[in-house]
This record gives C-alpha cells, structure tokens and sequence, in this order.
C-alpha cells in the first residue's frame, strides 16, 4: 500500500491555506493548473512513490514496506514555494523521516519555482489471513 500523503496533507491547515485542494499523485498535475498558478500566484504539491521495498525478516513475512516518496512543491514566487516546502515537510514529519531534498530551483519549463522533498516513509503491510 502506498503512504496517505494526500489525506496526510490535506490533514494540515497550513498546506491547505497555501495550495488548498491541488495535490496531485504521479508527479502531475494538470495542465491548466500550471498556467493557472502563473497567472493567479497559486502554488500546488505533486507526488510520487520513488522506490519501496519491503522491510523482511528470516522467520515471517514482513510487517511493514519502506516507500520513499518524493514532494515537489511549485510556485511562481520563490519564497512562497520555500514557505510551502516548510508547511509540508512539517506535515510529513510526524509520519516519515526525511532524507533528502534534490531539487531546489526554477524549473524551465513551467517558469515556476519547485523544491523537492525526500521521505522514507515506513507503512504497515496487511499480513494475509493464515490458511488451513
């Protein structure tokens, strides 16, 4: 299964002041929402699941997966993607240790500035109902 970034996300008032409901999986987000966040000075959040693995042990199926995500935050204005990036990455921390952030700039095609989060996020995995 994958982390509740979105649910975790939308959970925090202060992320929600800034984007409000523009959050998006797969590392997309519309393309009107990018021109919209030029001409209005709306910032957004993307996401996507970089790599998982499962946490195994020698004598049972493992517990829990260990996905590590990547946020990109977007905004026209540089220091409001930097607020944004705090906004989430506060939210995220309770529930995920942070690892990296690889990306900090403006990104040439959109013309919007974008700083990128990393997280290992540890999540339980259903074990399956023992058979007879």
């Amino acid at each position: 299964m994958l982390p509740k970034v979105r649910a975790t996300l939308k959970a925090s008032s202060p992320v929600v002041t800034l984007v409000g409901d523009r959050i998006w999986r797969h590392n997309n987000a519309p393309q009107d929402i990018v021109a919209d966040a030029r001409e209005r000075g709306l910032g957004y959040v993307t996401w996507f699941l970089v790599t998982g693995d499962p946490q195994n042990t020698l004598s049972e199926l493992p517990s829990k997966d260990r996905m590590t995500i990547q946020i990109d935050n977007w905004h026209p204005s540089d220091s409001a993607c930097e607020q944004l990036a705090t906004m989430v990455r506060n939210a995220i921390e309770p529930y995920a240790h942070m690892t990296g952030q690889p990306i900090d700039g403006r990104d040439p095609a959109t013309k919007l500035y974008r700083m990128a989060l990393q997280f290992d996020w540890f999540v339980d995995r259903p074990l399956p109902e023992p058979t007879s």
